[in-house]
């Protein structure tokens, strides 16, 4: 599967600017040929700092840059009755021309969960409810009519016309080994997007997910998602970021420099990984990223293939 990239987005200028429409096509202008998609969050709410929702704003980006595929790193499926998400999905995918990728993951942002009134239902629940809504959805985007009966959801009868042509890609994102035997059940990829160094054990509970399954690791979609850094003074360079609102999690930053991004990426293009999602603070970083570090990517990904081909 050949290397793309993708540009998580952000949602508001740091000056205070109002002008979102040339905030977000100065963000998004030159980017070079291999980035194909762009990514949004989905909360609710940090403090008093402005959110937009992610749905809404995934269906404007959609009609305002067709060239690029949308998608969201991820939605919380707690947010959005599956059945109804499906029938949203649905509906984005014909009127962007085939363009969405659904990410779904069990959610986690208490704050928003308590606030909003959905209550906050354990880890495990969480998951489970992921498990379910994944079904749910694949049934609806695939079945004339869809029942299921689980334990969180229940659906009757339920048609999703028109289908969507094709049937998006779905991914979960989570490191937790219980939300990788879902994803390696019942998704089309899995994502992970804490420390790069720490990647190989969750990657190792897929394969163990996988094979317990019988499912072939190669059919399973891998993405990584990255926070670029590369500061003027290397010295500046943090490596990574505990998360402002998640005591204890921790996002990745590469850097300093590109070239030290392309040494970080590498083992994980090894493993498989084929669509690197990126964040910059500034045009400037996502620029050199695109000039420096992914042409160097696409040969060492290209080597890889040719080392190691995927099965027909």
């Amino acid at each position: 599967m050949a290397l793309e990239f993708g540009v998580q987005l952000k949602a508001f200028p740091s000056d205070g600017s109002t002008d979102l429409l040339r905030f977000y096509d100065d963000q998004i202008a030159g980017l070079p040929p291999e980035f194909t998609s762009l990514w949004v969050s989905d909360h609710f709410q940090f403090g008093h700092d402005p959110v937009l929702e992610g749905w809404t704003w995934l269906t404007w980006l959609a009609a305002r840059f067709p060239q690029f595929k949308v998608g969201h790193l991820v939605l919380g499926q707690g947010y959005r009755n599956p059945a109804l998400l499906a029938k949203m999905g649905a509906t984005l995918q014909v009127l962007s021309g085939g363009r969405f990728i659904l990410g779904l993951g069990a959610g986690w942002h208490e704050e928003e969960y308590r606030s909003y009134g959905y209550g906050y239902p354990s880890r495990g629940e969480r998951v489970t409810q992921l498990a379910e809504a994944l079904q749910i959805i694949r049934m609806m985007w695939t079945q004339p009519t869809a029942t299921f009966r689980g334990e969180h959801y229940t659906i009757v009868d339920a048609i999703c016309e028109p289908k969507p042509d094709p049937v998006p890609p779905i991914f979960v994102g989570s490191p937790g080994p219980r939300v990788i035997r879902v994803a390696a059940k019942y998704a089309d990829g899995w994502t992970w997007d804490a420390p790069i160094e720490t990647y190989g054990p969750p990657h190792a509970e897929l394969l163990k997910a996988c094979a317990e399954i019988g499912r072939d690791p190669a059919t399973v979609w891998k993405l990584t998602f990255a926070d670029l850094d590369f500061p003027d003074d290397p010295a500046q360079f943090q490596g990574r970021l505990e998360h402002s609102y998640y005591p204890g999690m921790y996002l990745s930053q590469l850097g300093p420099t590109p070239a030290d991004a392309v040494e970080q990426l590498t083992p994980l293009i090894a493993l498989g990984v084929s669509h690197i999602i990126v964040f910059g603070s500034t045009k400037r970083t996502i620029e050199r990223f695109a000039e420096e570090a992914v042409p160097e990517l696409m040969k060492r990904s290209l080597s890889s293939l040719q080392q190691s081909p995927l099965p027909d």
